[in-house]
């Protein structure tokens, strides 16, 4: 995946003029006292990298000593909007580490976070997590994830969070075609599904591969593979590889479908708000909102939760940093 990236962009670039001990002061300012300045968190934790805001989060130490960044924003701030402002100044793989260890905590496993997060990581990024997972924990990934997962998901799971699919940019289009048949033949071909074969395929292809494998798919059998998927599967391991299947096609196409899910109904689901917002503003935040215009007729934007300086926080996010007193700035795209 990571090397599919070259062409797509975030919302977030590195401020030109920064000083990391200003941007200190400036955000001690802001929660010393009686009353938090939430306009200068905004301003300055959505519109500095994530490599600057490391920068901030150490000379903020030095600034107040005995303090960091974390608690401070923790103790001045609630809700979705402190946990937003919380993991735009932690680390990504350390930011992913936690999401994954949040997902598999408790009373049943959160699957959709796993997935999400499994189909969009490159391997690097995979065994960066697993690696910080480790050190936070000292337990093992592969382990844990074993524990709390099953069946041909847990199979499909573990080769993913082992970072093990191929990274030749090179296309083999005799293999494409292999492939695609022995889909075909452990699908719709036959009484009952082969799992195994999409799990093998999906799970340890490169993605320029893949997508040579989608059109001889479509070619041999007349339907997508993600048709075929959904039609002979159920479950994780369905949501799983049709995931993979998208992510294969377009990414940021995948993570718009995840944010809509995220905001329909009755309710948002912050959480996933904020891990896509967060973990994708350097990679392909804009690209993300671009394909949620092109799938729903409407900005993300409006489907934004009302709760105020938490909305102009993830405003400025994607649009840039563009944030005002009084509302926003900028038309709705």
């Amino acid at each position: 995946i990571s090397g599919l990236l070259n062409d797509l962009e975030g919302s977030i670039k590195p401020k030109a003029d920064f000083n990391a001990k200003d941007d200190a002061v400036a955000l001690r300012k802001a929660m010393k006292g009686l009353g938090t300045n939430e306009k200068t968190l905004i301003d300055v934790l959505t519109q500095r990298s994530s490599g600057q805001r490391q920068l901030i989060c150490k000379a903020y130490q030095e600034e107040a000593p005995g303090k960091t960044l974390v608690e401070d924003l923790e103790g001045d701030n609630h809700g979705h909007f402190e946990d937003l402002l919380v993991a735009l100044v932690t680390p990504p793989v350390i930011y992913d580490c936690q999401e994954v260890t949040k997902a598999m905590k408790g009373v049943g496993t959160k699957d959709s976070v796993l997935i999400e997060i499994f189909a969009t990581r490159s391997n690097k990024q995979m065994k960066e997590i697993s690696d910080a997972y480790l050190k936070q924990t000292e337990k093992k990934l592969t382990l844990d994830l074993k524990k709390e997962t099953s069946g041909e998901f847990a199979k499909a799971i573990l080769i993913l969070a082992e970072g093990k699919r191929d990274e030749n940019t090179q296309v083999d289009a005799a293999k494409a075609k292999e492939d695609a048949k022995t889909l075909y033949n452990a699908g719709e071909k036959k009484w009952g599904t082969d799992e195994s074969k999409f799990i093998d395929i999906l799970c340890q292809r490169s993605i320029p591969q893949l997508r040579q494998t989608l059109v001889e798919y479509k070619t041999i059998s007349g339907k997508s593979l993600q048709e075929s998927i959904e039609g002979e599967m159920s479950g994780d391991l369905e949501e799983l590889l049709v995931a993979i299947v998208k992510c294969v096609k377009n990414v940021p196409a995948y993570l718009a479908e995840r944010l809509h899910q995220g905001m329909k109904g009755g309710g948002t689901d912050e959480c996933t708000l904020n891990r896509i917002m967060v973990s994708r503003s350097e990679i392909d935040m804009l690209d993300i909102r671009a394909e949620f215009k092109k799938l729903y007729s409407y900005s993300l934007l409006k489907k934004c939760p009302d709760m105020l300086t938490y909305r102009q926080a993830l405003y400025s996010i994607k649009l840039k940093g563009v944030y005002t007193d009084c509302g926003f700035n900028g038309q709705l795209q």
